[in-house]
């Protein structure tokens, strides 16, 4: 693709040579002749001199160097809206593979691909442009909206309800039963989880990501949710449009998540808290109590993100004080033991 139409199609301005031929996207560091690249974080500043790009997308003002440029205020969004015109992965024609198992009282929407191996229950209803990959099981009444897409082995247990745009990476599971025991004498009593799970629409759930069902009611992902690999999101749960969870993020049960939050990977959270609008939640921080909207926290518990961080600094000077504080305790101790003068 020409440089001067790939920058019409990003609303972006080129500085050199418009009739410079991208083939490709890649890192700053990796990127070799026909790759268009960015830069927006100045850390990564002095691999401009050294890519071997055909073009890098930068912000205003930011100095190219001397490189074929593609100017616009958002360098990364363009460079995202980039990677969308030069994906070339495979994508499978509609069809219904032969081994494929689907209920006669199983509704597909049109344009649906239905891969090796796959399993959809009674009175399923799943909408217009679906993709089903090898070996996905959709249980008996699962409602899914238009182009769904559920990757190799993820499963959707029964009566799970999920939104347009849904898309399911390898082995999720959507709707399994939640961890509801009551101790009772020598073996807990298992606790029937009859309630369901309802995803939002445009929501992209990870490989091996865990979403259960609730006892009763629901548990629920709002519009826009993205998580990473390896979620737990246990019975009862909320989360708010928006919010993103990165990778071995746990959710304990009835813990509700507000619109827009943000938490690093191992990120853990007590079960029947709140977590408000807009939060931001460090890696493998522990949130053990309600955090108001708007809140950077980090450390376990979590506390506002400022105490951490000096807490964090006073405790790499601990064996220092702890040297300095011995220290004065001898002399201390030598000053009691000599006479009185």
């Amino acid at each position: 693709m020409r440089l001067a139409d790939l920058a019409e199609r990003l609303g972006a301005a080129v500085e050199g040579d418009g009739e410079t031929e991208i083939t490709g996207v890649a890192p700053i560091e990796e990127a070799g002749p026909g790759d268009l690249t960015f830069l927006a974080n100045p850390r990564y500043g002095h691999h401009l001199k050294s890519t071997r790009a055909a073009a890098v997308i930068l912000g205003p003002g930011a100095d190219g160097c001397g490189r074929t440029v593609l100017r616009t205020h958002e360098p990364y969004g363009a460079f995202v809206a980039a990677l969308y015109l030069f994906d070339t992965r495979p994508r499978p024609e509609p069809g219904v593979h032969a081994t494929a198992i689907i209920s006669d009282s199983a509704t597909l929407g049109p344009r649906a691909y239905v891969g090796p191996y796959v399993v959809v229950g009674d009175d399923v209803a799943i909408g217009a442009g679906a993709r089903l990959y090898p070996h996905v099981v959709i249980y008996p009444g699962v409602r899914a909206g238009e182009r769904f897409t559920a990757h190799a082995g993820a499963v959707v247990r029964e009566d799970v309800a999920v939104g347009d745009d849904v898309t399911l990476q390898p082995g999720v599971i959507v709707g399994g039963d939640g961890f509801g025991f009551l101790p009772t004498g020598d073996r807990p009593t298992t606790i029937p989880q009859i309630g369901t799970v309802v995803i939002g629409d445009g929501v992209d759930i990870g490989a091996n990501t865990t979403i259960d069902r609730a006892a009763v009611g629901a548990t629920r992902l709002g519009d826009g949710v993205k998580l990473d690999n390896l979620v737990m999101v246990a019975h009862g749960c909320q989360v708010g449009d928006g919010s993103m969870l990165a990778g071995q993020v746990g959710l304990a049960g009835s813990t509700v998540i507000g619109r827009g939050v943000m938490a690093g990977g191992q990120a853990g959270l007590a079960g029947h808290l709140t977590v408000g609008d807009g939060v931001r939640i460090a890696a493998r921080t522990g949130v053990v109590s309600d955090v108001p909207a708007g809140r950077t926290v980090a450390g376990f518990p979590a506390v506002e993100i400022g105490l951490w961080r000096r807490a964090a600094a006073a405790l790499l000077r601990l064996p220092d004080i702890l040297k300095r504080l011995r220290a004065l305790e001898r002399r201390l101790d030598r000053a009691a033991d000599e006479p009185e003068r």
